[in-house]
């Protein structure tokens, strides 16, 4: 059975880029137009990895990474933060908070799917 990536990205083309991508390379993709909405969606999905971006209305990318690492069940889940920022203090606000990895706008689609799954492959169980 293929993989099940959560997309939380604001912005609809954005979403349909990424779940073009990574359709295309055989994942199963549940989406979230925002940070708030993927909480509860996280829940229902249990994806086996989230993409999110930083800058989204009312809650950003870097607090919902750190909301989720609250939950037991997502505390290994790994995150990935697709984003147009790169600056290094970012970034180190995002390994603070819990994320596994950084992609930076705009993104290859092979490139994306193969950082997903080179991921998802370090975290299978062994």
């Amino acid at each position: 059975m293929s993989a099940r990536i959560l997309i939380v990205e604001d912005s609809p083309t954005m979403r349909m880029l990424i779940r073009s991508a990574l359709e295309e390379g055989g994942y199963r993709v549940a989406e979230s137009e925002d940070a708030l909405q993927a909480l509860a969606v996280v829940q229902e999905v249990a994806p086996d990895l989230v993409i999110a971006d930083v800058n989204m209305p009312e809650l950003d990318g870097i607090s919902l990474v750190r909301r989720m690492r609250t939950f037991p069940a997502f505390r290994s889940v790994p995150i990935l933060i697709l984003t147009t920022e790169s600056s290094d203090e970012a970034k180190q606000r995002g390994r603070a908070a819990g994320a596994t990895g950084w992609i930076t706008k705009p993104f290859d689609p092979a490139q994306l799917r193969d950082v997903v799954g080179d991921v998802l492959r370090v975290q299978a169980p062994q």
